[in-house]
């Protein structure tokens, strides 16, 4: 299925039918790079020919896949935060450099301008039971006006709407009774308590860190103060994700101390990390992907200080996928605006940044949005180079792994 349509010389065309007859997905980076999946012949094609334009067929989800070996997936975080490995990858000299994340600063210039996204995870994850005595598992994932919870539940199928269940506090003891009923959004549930209490105090006394599926705890595990702690950044401010800016959990507040001496500015702005990052893409192809909505927020001076940058020539570092992604939201002539929305920006292989000039960014799941929005930055093939370096190194994956400085 072509998504998207050439816009090619006869002589380019002629060219393209010849070499790429037998290919059915090839995307670009810029609009002189393309990268041809399993054409390595012709990959040059577009930085040879500069002057033509072009806008990717509709990229097949498997082009996003790669194989890794479950034992790179991190389960716990490094001892301290920037112990972390990273790996810099040179976007215009094709390099890449193994160094430790506390190598970081040296990377950075004079006049630059770090961008974090300081939400703060809720403690969303809870355990309920039927009064019948049948466990139940939740995720919270936020409060309605009349102050009734939207959730998830796992083993739903046990529930009957209008049910009494009964919350359990970090011990296991009981907490207090909810009512449950299904919710007017598929597969949710609304939480009504038995008495009125604010959200953000339930959540401290029953809530446990969200943590992704792919890192395993047990219900009596021992590891959720170090979980509360460090799945959360430092400079966490704002209530409301429910799945942690991972990307930002390498920095102590040490190194963000260092910036203001190296020249480095920084900017706070607020993404709240949604329930669809722990979806997987599972559509043929990106296009037909439903992208989730998130809310984000930038002030005034941390518009001013972007906008300050770039006018002095500095660069846009956008820590994380959830930076990059509200910022390319409300860039427009390589400037922002302050801005309370919400955003369902899909970045793919194709996409023209607006304003982001390097990334900070965790290692990312084969076939999800975040790799899509990574290889669209540095160009499919070089990210999965990289990967398969990273893997080759035993670097750690996800949450808790390493990181990756591209620029």
């Amino acid at each position: 299925m072509i998504a998207r349509t050439l816009n090619l010389s006869d002589k380019t065309q002629r060219a393209l039918t010849s070499s790429f007859k037998n290919c059915k997905t090839f995307s670009i980076t810029n609009p002189c790079y393309l990268y041809a999946f399993g054409l390595h012949s012709v990959r040059h094609f577009f930085f040879e020919n500069p002057t033509e334009t072009c806008y990717p067929f509709a990229m097949k989800t498997e082009d996003l896949n790669y194989t890794l070996p479950e034992e790179l997936i991190a389960q716990h975080p490094s001892q301290k935060r920037q112990q972390s490995r990273l790996l810099a990858l040179d976007r215009a000299a094709k390099t890449r450099t193994d160094c430790q994340f506390s190598d970081l600063p040296g990377y950075l210039r004079a006049g630059d301008c770090l961008v974090l996204n300081n939400t703060k995870v809720l403690p969303a994850r809870f355990y309920g039971r039927k009064l019948t005595g049948a466990q139940l598992e939740g995720l919270f994932i936020h409060e309605e006006p009349d102050g009734e919870w939207q959730v998830l539940l796992k083993n739903s199928r046990k529930v009957k709407s209008g049910e009494e269940i009964e919350l359990l506090d970090r011990t296991g003891s009981p907490w207090g009774r909810v009512i449950a009923k299904q919710s007017e959004i598929a597969g949710q549930w609304r939480l009504k308590p038995n008495h009125q209490i604010d959200v953000f105090s339930a959540l401290d006394q029953i809530g446990l860190p969200p943590l992704p599926p792919y890192i395993k705890r047990e219900r009596e595990d021992t590891s959720t103060p170090e979980d509360l702690q460090r799945y959360q950044t430092v400079y966490a401010t704002q209530p409301g994700a429910v799945a942690a800016p991972t990307a930002g959990l390498h920095f102590e507040q040490t190194m963000l101390d260092q910036m203001k001496p190296l020249g480095v500015k920084i900017a706070y702005i607020t993404l709240h990390v949604g329930i669809g990052t722990f979806r997987p893409v599972q559509t043929e192809t990106l296009d037909e992907h439903p992208m989730h909505e998130e809310r984000y927020e930038i002030g005034r001076e941390a518009a001013d200080t972007i906008n300050d940058t770039v006018d002095s020539g500095g660069r846009i570092v956008a820590v994380g996928t959830t930076s990059v992604r509200t910022l390319e939201s409300v860039a427009k002539d390589r400037h922002i605006q302050p801005a309370q929305k919400e955003t369902k920006l899909f970045i793919q292989p194709g996409y023209e940044f607006k304003i982001v000039d390097a990334i900070v960014t965790n290692f990312h799941l084969p076939k999800s949005t975040l790799l899509a929005l990574v290889g669209a930055f540095a160009g499919m093939e070089a990210v999965l180079d990289a990967y398969q370096h990273a893997i080759e190194q035993k670097y750690r994956f996800y949450s808790y792994g390493d990181a990756m400085f591209i620029y």
